[in-house]
């Protein structure tokens, strides 16, 4: 067991654990939001299908419209119409024209559009006081080209990627399955939101945190509920869990008496690491029970969060093969002094406000108990061991990008 690791040597073992790929499934696409593609997608059709009009206007041959001006209209036979949908059927010739509406195949023998705006119909012809431009004709296949792949295996299927999907003429698609996640809390304190609190007693929030952060870090979690600081208990709990990709564990891993979850991994299982030098969330564990990874989180509400963000949201990204980063960091002008720690990187909350300059002030008291500071900050402000940040300097940001 190694102990006392810095963040990134720690980030890279928890890494290290994603062994084997996840099992690849067909959904429909009004399922797929927020799954992660397990193949390439190539275009099935070119789009547009055809050339094609931007704007609504009337479509002729450019020749026929150099110099018109309001002072000067020239004056075009119409000879008719072609809606989205329904392409005109003749052929547009000297001194024609044919109405178009945006998405509609420009006409063959027209290769120019004038904007309605400039123009005015009078019966069957139409004046334009503008000379007609091709700018405003897209050509076949400008969006899509058949046989392209523009969406790739390990890409996250956003709405606008949905969208994508469904232009390139797939109607289902293949995704890798959610990664289950199991959430185990301990401690003989911790009870369920709506029962009694009894002296002594905390709520437990730390299930329902890690259940909204594997949410939205593409797994499904599994709620194992509590288990009292007695190590048989722990470890019938665990043994019982079923099929999981990765289990989080939080508190049980500090050095106290009743911190069972290190002991029981320690017999039966492998740890393959114990203690982080970072602030929040020291105490944090990595360790293989029968082949299923573990991060054994922190107890504190603050600290068991952080280190999910930082260690278990990259595993599962990894894990899915996602192309995105689980996250990033930017610089911000610190509009409070930051605290920092000897020996250890430091993750203040802070809230991040990004204008002409990115901003990143404290949310208030940075106890890791105090959730708050979780549920109204949008950011990790990161601090090098021993490092500090005044007033006024630039600080290395995470956004937390917690969206449901």
């Amino acid at each position: 067991m190694r102990t006392n690791l810095s963040v990134e040597e720690a980030l890279e073992l928890v890494l290290g654990e994603v062994r084997g790929g996840l099992k690849a499934e067909e959904l429909p696409l009004r399922e797929a939001l927020g799954r992660v593609l397990a193949e390439d997608l190539p275009a099935l059709v070119d789009h547009p299908d055809q050339d094609d009009t931007a704007i609504d206007g009337y479509a002729c041959r450019q020749a026929d419209t150099l110099g018109a001006s309001p002072e000067s209209p020239v004056r075009l036979r119409l000879i008719g119409e072609a809606p989205a949908g329904r392409p005109f059927p003749g052929r547009v010739g000297p001194g024609e024209a044919v109405a178009v509406y945006t998405g509609a195949p420009i006409p063959e023998g027209a290769d120019a559009v004038v904007r309605v705006e400039d123009t005015r119909r009078e019966g069957e012809e139409v004046l334009l006081f503008a000379p007609a431009s091709p700018k405003d004709i897209r050509p076949k296949g400008d969006d899509l080209k058949r046989g392209e792949v523009y969406l790739r295996r390990g890409d996250l299927l956003t709405p606008g990627r949905l969208g994508l999907a469904a232009a390139m003429g797939h109607p289902r698609v293949r995704v890798f399955r959610r990664p289950r996640v199991g959430i185990l809390s301990t401690g003989d304190e911790v009870v369920e939101p709506g029962e009694p609190l009894p002296f002594g007693g905390v709520y437990n929030s730390n299930a329902y945190s890690l259940l909204g952060l594997v949410l939205e870090a593409g797994g499904e979690p599994v709620l194992l509920g509590k288990v009292e600081d007695r190590p048989e208990a722990l470890l019938e709990r665990l043994e019982g869990a079923g099929p999981l990709d990765l289990l989080l564990t939080s508190g049980g891993v500090s050095m106290g008496a009743y911190d069972v979850v290190r002991r029981v991994l320690e017999e039966r299982g492998e740890v393959v690491f114990w203690k982080v030098k970072q602030q929040p969330g020291g105490p944090l564990l990595l360790a293989r029970l029968g082949g299923l990874p573990v991060l054994g989180l922190p107890g504190n509400p603050v600290s068991s969060m952080v280190t999910f963000f930082l260690y278990g949201r990259p595993f599962l990204f990894r894990l899915q093969e996602r192309t995105d980063p689980p996250y990033a960091s930017l610089w911000a002008k610190a509009l409070t002094p930051f605290r920092g720690a000897k020996g250890k990187k430091v993750f203040r909350r802070g809230v991040l406000a990004l204008g002409e300059e990115a901003v990143v002030r404290t949310t208030g008291n940075q106890s890791s108990g105090v959730l708050r500071s979780m549920a109204f900050g949008n950011a990790l402000v990161v601090i090098p061991p021993d490092g500090e940040v005044r007033e006024g300097e630039r600080v290395e940001v995470i956004p937390l990008t917690f969206v449901p």
